[in-house]
């Protein structure tokens, strides 16, 4: 049997590159993301199966895109719904697809049918947060959380979330708390991004910071100003509820944003202004980039993660702080 999985491991390995190779010169990411669900989900069918047949290459046939790798993943979880694995590993590929809240209600299954792991409630409470169009923990997320934290109190993931989740609610004290057992466990470099997240937490708690550290210095806003071109509300019919988000990324950085003000179509033109405040991620903040990207999209699905159809301005690349507003349009000109 062994020398069978090994066989089989082998010859999916060799599909895969076949298959993947055109999609590796123009789109290394989702040949990567198709190779990690195509082989995890081999397995599980293998394991949901349990009989050899079941990886015949005649049996078997390869999925061209992600999309069709979650298809098929999808379909045997149809089949079999009682594997958490199963229902983590598709939230994971749904996250790759842009899904976010398709990967949410699958780490929601996953955590039902395994409730005592920690790593697997973070994940899904992650999700949750990831689904939201402003990033927020919600109560169940902080549930979640905290429940993973019965399980594993040190778990590290698990208790930088649930800090963020306090602060947006506004109970900055209960982050500072939250937050200040993991500056024993994490390394220097870590720790000292940390204290000053937990410095902030505790100031505007109205408490003093952590003794011999200094307060951070406040964060400048970068003004923005927003419009739509010339001609272009005429030529596209928009509704009144359209939004429009206001974005900026670290140039060098993830794609998640390090600022983001949600508005309405229907102020346009109008003038945000991004600082810390608006930051989704407090290890991320807008005051720590020396360099971002700015952009506007018009989403008429309210949806933050870009979605068919949102229209963006041309990116404008910034570097902080800022001497003057920064102008962004929206749409082509007449």
């Amino acid at each position: 049997m062994n020398v069978f999985l090994a066989l089989s491991a082998l010859l999916a390995l060799a599909v895969l590159l076949v298959l993947l190779r055109p999609l590796w010169r123009d789109a290394r990411g989702v040949a990567v993301g198709v190779a990690v669900v195509v082989l995890a989900s081999t397995g599980l069918l293998y394991r949901m199966v349990g009989t050899p047949p079941a990886l015949d290459p005649a049996n078997l046939k390869a999925p061209e895109t992600l999309g069709d790798a979650i298809a098929q993943l999808e379909a045997e979880l149809q089949r079999n719904p009682g594997q958490a694995e199963g229902w983590q590993l598709l939230g994971q590929a749904y996250q790759r697809d842009n899904r976010p809240a398709k990967a949410r209600d699958a780490f929601a299954r996953a955590v039902k049918l395994s409730p005592q792991s920690a790593d697997l409630a973070t994940e899904a409470a992650q999700a949750r947060a990831l689904a939201d169009d402003r990033r927020l923990f919600d109560a169940e997320a902080v549930a979640l959380l905290q429940g993973a934290l019965q399980v594993e109190p040190e778990h590290q993931r698990a208790r930088w979330f649930l800090g963020i989740a306090q602060r947006q609610a506004g109970d900055n004290a209960a982050a500072a708390a939250t937050w200040e057992p993991l500056l024993a466990r994490v390394d220097a470099a870590t720790a000292a991004s940390l204290r000053r997240e937990i410095d902030n937490a505790r100031i505007a708690a109205g408490m003093p910071p952590l003794p011999g550290a200094e307060p951070a210095a406040p964060a400048s806003g970068l003004q923005v100003k927003v419009a739509l071109a010339p001609g272009f509300a005429e030529r596209v019919r928009l509704r009144g509820d359209t939004s429009v988000f206001v974005i900026a990324r670290a140039t060098d950085g993830p794609p998640m944003p390090v600022a983001v003000e949600k508005r309405r179509v229907s102020e346009l033109p109008f003038t945000a202004t991004l600082d810390d405040g608006d930051s989704p991620m407090p290890a991320g903040k807008l005051s720590q980039q020396r360099e971002v990207e700015l952009v506007a999209r018009l989403s008429e699905s309210g949806e933050g993660n870009r979605q068919d159809g949102d229209i963006e301005s041309k990116p404008v690349r910034v570097v902080l702080p800022a001497a003057s507003p920064v102008e962004l349009v929206i749409g082509n000109p007449r």
